[in-house]
């Protein structure tokens, strides 16, 4: 059944720009992701139609076993977050895969990435959103202090994406549009994704992280069997680095675990 939404909203998404995604490892052992070619350094990582028509939107045919595939599918937290992750899909009804895109894009599966706005965490949720369901804070920890929990960090991006997956049915575009911009930008534009540069890039990097964690994904499914070591990529303190830029989005704060780059290109 899942699978079966997923393609469904897949065939109804587009827009008139490209949906290729660009990376690159650097000398310490880092990944970069963007979804324009930002210098030379970037090579191309998956292919889009020049269209973004989701439903066309394929990972490149790559080796599973290069750096790029791996810090996707094997990059620790990854890993460490598998099981609330798979928790907070089943609680909500949503396809794991699309919480792992989610996460990726929004935080490079950093627990204590902040944005300057104020997003909080793996998800990269805003106080204000978490409270309007159902997160209080009380006198031993505040609202920020409780988000910046993983396992309550995850269940309440999963519970936002379900109302805005009630909200739009099969409409992925929309649900991410609204995630990254809020619903009354969407609604503001008359229910089309915004004309927002960072958000129409971050729903072209989403709905390729997205396909590509799906179990059928050409090639991907194969990196998780293979048996390859992240630690071969991983800087000197096996830390696991990913950089997202995606442009139109300023920089994010982040720890010494993990970071995300979020660059401006207005």
């Amino acid at each position: 059944m899942r699978a079966f939404l997923f393609a469904l909203s897949l065939s109804l998404i587009s827009a008139t720009a490209h949906a290729d995604i660009w990376g690159y490892v650097d000398a310490q052992g880092d990944a970069h992701f963007a979804t324009e070619k930002l210098d030379g350094r970037y090579q191309l990582f998956m292919r889009g139609d020049g269209t973004m028509n989701a439903s066309r939107l394929t990972p490149m045919r790559a080796e599973p076993d290069t750096p790029l595939m791996r810090y996707l599918s094997q990059h620790p937290n990854l890993k460490k977050y598998e099981q609330l992750l798979n928790q907070a899909a089943d609680e909500y009804q949503l396809d794991p895969a699309l919480l792992k895109a989610v996460m990726a894009a929004e935080s490079g599966f950093n627990p204590a990435a902040v944005s300057p706005k104020g997003a909080i965490g793996l998800m990269q949720l805003m106080p204000a959103t978490a409270e309007r369901f159902g997160l209080q804070g009380d006198s031993k920890r505040s609202i920020k202090q409780k988000l910046a929990d993983p396992k309550t960090n995850i269940r309440l991006g999963a519970r936002y994406l379900r109302f805005l997956e009630d909200m739009y049915p099969h409409q992925l575009h929309l649900m991410l549009a609204s995630y990254n911009a809020g619903e009354g930008a969407v609604q503001k534009y008359n229910n089309a994704i915004p004309p927002y540069p960072e958000t129409r890039n971050y729903v072209k990097l989403v709905t390729q992280f997205y396909r590509m964690y799906q179990p059928a994904a050409d090639g991907f499914n194969n990196v998780a069997t293979r048996g390859t070591f992240i630690s071969r990529v991983s800087n000197a303190n096996g830390d696991g680095r990913i950089h997202m830029t995606i442009p139109g989005r300023r920089n994010a704060s982040a720890d010494s675990t993990s970071s995300i780059e979020q660059t401006s290109q207005q």
